[in-house]
C-alpha cells in the first residue's frame, strides 16, 4: 500500500521512524520531501524551518503533490501543546485532502477534542492505536 505520513513535522524523527517501519512491512510509504532540513533541528530552529517552507516553499501544495496515487494516509497525531492528540490546521488539510482523493486515513492515536473533531469524524478514519499492523 502506498501511504503518506502527516502530523506536526515538530515529531520529524518519529515519522521517519514510523515511515521505516511500514517500509520494512512492505508499504510504501513516505513523508514531504521537506522533512530533510529539520531532521535534528531544536525546537526554536524548527518553528523557523517551518515557517519558512510553509510560506516559502509551498509546504500544503507540495504534500498535496506527493499524495497523488497514495492509498492512504497516516496521520501521526502525538500530544503536542498541551493538546492530548493533537492535530494542526495543516494536518487536517492533509485529511481533507486524502478524503477528497478517495484514500484510507489512519490515525495513529484517537481523534483529540478539538474544535474540528466532527470534521474529522466525518472522514471516518481507522484509528491503529500506534499498531501499524492495523494498517490494512
Amino acid at each position: 500500500m502506498r501511504i503518506g505520513i502527516a502530523g506536526s513535522m515538530q515529531f520529524v524523527e518519529k515519522i521517519l521512524e514510523i515511515r521505516d517501519k511500514l517500509r520494512k512491512l512492505g508499504h510504501d510509504a513516505f513523508v514531504t520531501d521537506l522533512h530533510k532540513a529539520l531532521v535534528g533541528k531544536t525546537e526554536e530552529e524548527l518553528e523557523k524551518i517551518k515557517l519558512y517552507q510553509k510560506y516559502n516553499r509551498d509546504a500544503i501544495r507540495v504534500f498535496w503533490k506527493a499524495m497523488q496515487g497514495a492509498d492512504a494516509l497516516l496521520v501521526m497525531n502525538l500530544d503536542k501543546n498541551n493538546v492530548k492528540n493533537y492535530i494542526g490546521g495543516n494536518t487536517l488539510m492533509e485529511i481533507g485532502f486524502a478524503h477528497v482523493l478517495n484514500q484510507k486515513i489512519f490515525l495513529w492515536n484517537p481523534i483529540p477534542d478539538m474544535n474540528y473533531r466532527t470534521e474529522i469524524e466525518a472522514v471516518k478514519p481507522v484509528v491503529i492505536d500506534g499498531d501499524i499492523s492495523r494498517i490494512k
